[in-house]
């Protein structure tokens, strides 16, 4: 009797624990099903640039992250205007928002560039750093081609910027954007000026580079 009890309770146990399981499963499921249906593709610009996001503490697989979605948003079309970032009312206003679009996404890149730059660069090159002399040269040469992009891309902010500086848009300030008319107007007075904040870092690297060719086994 104490046996057939046991195998009475082992039962339950089983038949509770695949109920669980069967619960469990249909959670998982639903949750599918609901991310499935909920899901939209992300066709426009404004869509990849809304999944561009700053951690409080950025690690590479973030920046690069990062990076992707904003390259995606320059590629992609606008949206119709009506689901702009800004309130348009008008064909001028459009037509300096996507300027202005333009210009603080390539902005975006040049800045992550050279936070991704960051993650290989070296700010000294120290005597006891010898026996990892190569690892560290081939760390730098990455880091430069980082900052190196991020030239590029500004020299494509700038350019935007200017289209966006048009006398025509003198007068006009898409104040639901604000914060990209002052990137503009930044950039046209000079207080903006990634060119100089990434040719110091490559000036800098560059001689962390030259001390590290320049070492030797006796270096250390």
């Amino acid at each position: 009797m104490e046996c057939c009890g046991k195998t009475s309770d082992s039962l339950k146990v089983k038949k509770s624990t695949s109920s669980f399981k069967a619960i469990l499963i249909s959670i998982l499921f639903f949750l599918f099903a609901c991310g499935f249906l909920c899901s939209y593709a992300i066709t426009f610009k404004e869509q990849y640039y809304n999944l561009f996001h700053v951690h409080y503490q950025q690690y590479p697989d973030d920046v690069m992250e990062n990076i992707y979605w904003l390259q995606r948003a320059t590629a992609a079309d606008f949206c119709n205007p009506r689901y702009a970032l800004a309130k348009i009312t008008n064909e001028e206003e459009w037509e300096k928002y996507r300027y202005l679009f333009m210009m603080h996404i390539n902005l975006k890149l040049a800045e992550q560039h050279l936070r991704l730059g960051k993650t290989w660069d070296k700010q000294f090159a120290y005597f006891y750093d010898e026996p990892w002399k190569e690892e560290y040269l081939r760390n730098l040469e990455t880091a430069e081609s980082c900052y190196k992009e991020g030239l590029v891309y500004w020299d494509e902010a700038k350019s935007w910027a200017e289209l966006a500086n048009m006398g025509k848009f003198r007068f006009m300030f898409l104040t639901d954007i604000q914060y990209w008319e002052d990137e503009r107007e930044r950039i046209y007075t000079g207080d903006l000026d990634y060119e100089k904040i990434i040719n110091r870092e490559l000036n800098r690297l560059q001689s962390v580079k030259e001390t590290f060719e320049n070492m030797d086994e006796n270096t250390y």
